[in-house]
């Protein structure tokens, strides 16, 4: 999975189900991509270093992964709400310490062996001794065989997020026995990436036929898996930039196309695709530095309010186009915690212009910094800073933008010298815990200038989302947490861009999962 909070040095960091608004842009049909033991070609962008499921943590890699194997736990469809069985059940005890996992019985590998207990066991301690990209998942986490049926994960800490990481493809189970002969092991001595480069050893609805980083992935389908047989028995997952995907779908030379903007997709209108829109993991907000030294104008708490007040929510949405939505606070809509747009900030340009006169501004310029040369889900940050100048210079607040290259803007950022700052956050795991970054004192809070003990009302509600337990406690109190936020709070949620997919018309089964993007096992 994409984690541009780790792989891009912080900069970004998933309760309700995103149902796929599906419009067919005209009538018709393809014979090209029928099902009945046929290749399906998907297109895609690629993000991709290994095929190793322990290694990879990539967009294209999670694609690939989830293909070849099976994780201990799952979600249904585009469902991250609740966590569902894999190759075993789940117990966590009473203080989220302890996760329990039984094995199924049934599954086995391409190899025709079953998947035990052991293989689970070795594939978790795989993943943290390589020390990887994906290894942090695991951080604090003791994995134990308790028996030849269960495992159990123990963390020092309560850990409610546990069964919402687990479904990671880069937590796949592998065939211990294949893996050990072809160099594996469970430390940073492992030499088995090589091997699983070019041959699959998971117990996944796929095999792997042929792997190119570079070019592309050929999956043939594995006569062991004992899921659901796919519908197609070759998938070519091919590595194609946004406007040749475009070409490629209108043409039948491709089924599925996984990267088009919002204006390549526009521009598919009358032709014969159909398009699936749905709001992506991202969300794109604005910080006002808190810290007097850096700004006495943002730390002013009516000229704060004035901003939240003074922003068309709706017209920032429209510059995403279908399928995008305002996120009520920063835990986007596909969460639990989420909360609705509705009780989310609203724009009022009255109470802004009553606010900003509370706050003494005098007209003075306001700098807005942001990375102009990176996109979000094909929206550009230069736009949206745009959109958003216009409007506050409507009540009367000067705004002056400041962009420049991610690589240069980073360090003002991360060391919260912006003014105000543009920014996006994308989720390392469906989980709201991802989101108490936004707190005092926390990573994202220090970075407006946030510090410990700047909002108590806020830090009593983050301590208590960590202590929550059940589902509903947790949607109820991280609910209360980010109200308080949206209340007082430095940050100003603006948008969750869409994810476009387009198919051929005769495709079906296409959902859009936010830890894997597509299961190509699920084309039909």
């Amino acid at each position: 999975m994409l984690s541009p909070f780790r792989r891009i040095a912080g900069i970004v960091g998933i309760a309700v189900v995103a149902t796929l608004g599906i419009t067919a842009c005209s009538a018709g049909s393809s014979d090209s991509a029928s099902s009945g033991g046929k290749s399906v070609v998907v297109d895609s962008s690629f993000d991709l270093k290994t095929a190793d499921p322990n290694r990879e943590y990539e967009t294209t890699g999670s694609i690939v992964a989830k293909a070849l194997y099976e994780t201990l736990l799952t979600f249904k469809g585009d469902d991250v709400t609740k966590p569902i069985d894999g190759l075993a059940s789940y117990e966590m005890n009473a203080d989220n310490t302890v996760l329990t996992l039984t094995m199924a019985d049934g599954h086995v590998f391409s190899d025709g062996t079953p998947v035990t207990v052991d293989d689970a066991v070795f594939s978790l301690q795989r993943v943290q001794g390589i020390k990887g990209n994906p290894s942090f998942l695991l951080d604090g986490v003791t994995v134990e065989k308790t028996s030849d049926t269960t495992l159990t994960l123990t963390s020092a800490e309560p850990n409610p997020a546990l069964p919402y990481i687990l479904p990671n493809p880069a937590l796949s189970v592998v065939n211990k026995k294949v893996v050990e002969e072809n160099g594996g092991t469970a430390t940073d001595a492992d030499g088995a990436e090589s091997y699983l480069n070019g041959a699959s050893a998971g117990s996944g609805p796929y095999m792997l036929e042929s792997f190119d980083v570079a070019s592309q992935v050929v999956f043939t389908k594995n006569p062991k898996y004992t899921g659901d047989a796919p519908a197609y028995d070759r998938v070519v997952l091919r590595n194609v930039q946004g406007p040749t995907q475009k070409l490629n779908i209108q043409a039948g030379e491709s089924q599925v196309a996984l990267d088009l903007n919002p204006d390549q997709v526009a521009e598919l209108d009358g032709s014969d695709v159909t398009v699936l829109s749905s709001p992506s993991r991202y969300m794109i907000f604005l910080l006002l530095n808190q810290d007097p030294s850096v700004s006495a104008i943002t730390s002013n708490p009516d000229f704060l309010k004035a901003v939240k007040a003074g922003i068309d929510y709706d017209k920032i949405v429209d510059l995403a186009g279908e399928g995008s939505v305002q996120p009520g606070g920063f835990i986007p809509s596909l969460f639990v915690g989420a909360i609705d747009a509705s009780d989310g900030n609203q724009y009022d340009a009255a109470a802004a212009k009553s606010a900003l006169a509370a706050s003494g501004y005098a007209g003075e310029d306001v700098t807005l910094n942001f990375p102009n040369d990176i996109t979000v889900q094909g929206l550009s940050l230069q736009s949206v800073a745009e959109s958003v100048q216009a409007q506050l210079k409507e009540v009367g607040i000067n705004i002056v933008l400041a962009p420049a290259p991610v690589a240069t803007e980073l360090d003002a950022y991360r060391d919260g010298k912006e003014t105000v700052g543009l920014w996006y956050w994308g989720p390392d795991f469906p989980d709201p815990s991802n989101y108490l970054a936004f707190t005092p004192g926390e990573l994202v809070g220090l970075r407006a200038g946030w510090a410990a003990g700047a909002d108590q009302t806020v830090t009593d509600l983050a301590t208590a989302a960590k202590a929550a337990v059940s589902t509903d406690e947790r949607q109820s109190v991280y609910a209360a947490l980010q109200e308080a936020q949206n209340a007082s709070g430095p940050f100003v949620p603006l948008l969750q861009p869409a994810q476009n997919v387009v198919t051929s018309p005769s495709i079906t089964g296409v959902s859009l999962n936010p830890v894997w993007t597509i299961d190509l096992a699920g084309i039909k």
